[in-house]
């Protein structure tokens, strides 16, 4: 992923090719906490788009948008997540990324997805296909969909997700009764590699966003891993509001040059009222 669209995986904890942190036993989740019915907040149609600016110089730069979906067809959801560089900001860098998983509607973890990412002239295309119970997973990678080269087996430990459902997931997580400090871990699957990361919640806080106005919030701390895109002190923080819908309103995080921030610019078809946004 690029420096530009990386953050907007808002929830999940940062990847960047690079070899995971383990946890110990004590902080990894039961396999039977997987298949526990989820509490969703959220619904048919929701629709939350970002703008992204980048800062490079003190100057803060409109730099593209990612819009994503969420439809329920039937025992699953398709999440959707699409980004692109404005054409504005295409002089300088030119980016087009396209992701889908279904998830299972009653534990939210992964059964198929694919990315589709264009960025400058890098291509990439990546199909899985998840197998939750016999903990593997088949996949597929190439330069597009037509053009196929690579194809293997992943074996994973319990609840694994991917980029896009960990975003879902973590926002049906209970914060209401959590500490500040509390650490939430996470699993996500991304180029063949298993990733054992984590994200705390640092602080609850009324927070000032962009054209948004004064919003109650959580403020969470993901993990992040050294390589191409952040470096090895990088910190990034959310937003997300302190209400039933837990929706990730605006993510600040430094990358190797200059640093993004993701601000939410429009919300369509919430499941629960915007509570968290004061008067």
């Amino acid at each position: 992923m690029s420096a530009i669209l990386l953050p907007l995986m808002a929830f999940m904890p940062i990847i960047n090719n690079q070899t995971g942190t383990s946890f110990n036993e004590t902080t990894e989740k039961n396999a039977s906490d997987c298949y526990e019915e989820a509490r969703t907040n959220f619904q048919h149609e929701e629709e939350l788009t970002y703008k992204v600016y980048y800062n490079l110089n003190f100057v803060w730069i409109p730099a593209g948008e990612v819009v994503f979906k969420l439809s329920d067809e039937g025992q699953q959801y398709h999440l959707e997540a699409v980004g692109r560089t404005y054409d504005s900001y295409n002089w300088f860098y030119k980016a087009h990324d396209e992701y889908h998983t279904y998830v299972d509607k009653t534990t939210l973890l992964p059964t198929y997805s694919t990315r589709e990412i264009k960025e400058n002239k890098y291509k990439l295309f990546d199909k899985v296909a998840y197998d939750q119970i016999n903990k593997t997973a088949y996949y597929e990678r190439g330069l597009t969909k037509e053009n196929i080269d690579k194809r293997g087996n992943l074996t994973f430990d319990a609840c694994m997700h991917d980029v896009l459902s960990i975003v879902y997931f973590a926002r049906t997580q209970n914060y209401t009764d959590a500490l500040v400090g509390k650490e939430f871990p996470v699993k996500v699957n991304l180029d063949e590699e298993v990733y054992s990361l984590k994200y705390i919640l640092s602080a609850r806080e009324e927070k000032n966003i962009k054209g948004l106005g004064k919003w109650s919030t959580l403020k969470l701390a993901p993990q992040l891993v050294a390589g191409n895109v952040f470096s090895e002190n990088s910190k990034m923080k959310i937003w997300a509001s302190d209400d039933e819908n837990k929706v990730p309103l605006m993510i600040e995080s430094p990358v190797s040059v200059g640093s993004v921030k993701v601000v939410l610019k429009s919300w369509k078809n919430l499941k629960y009222p915007t509570t968290a946004k004061k008067e």
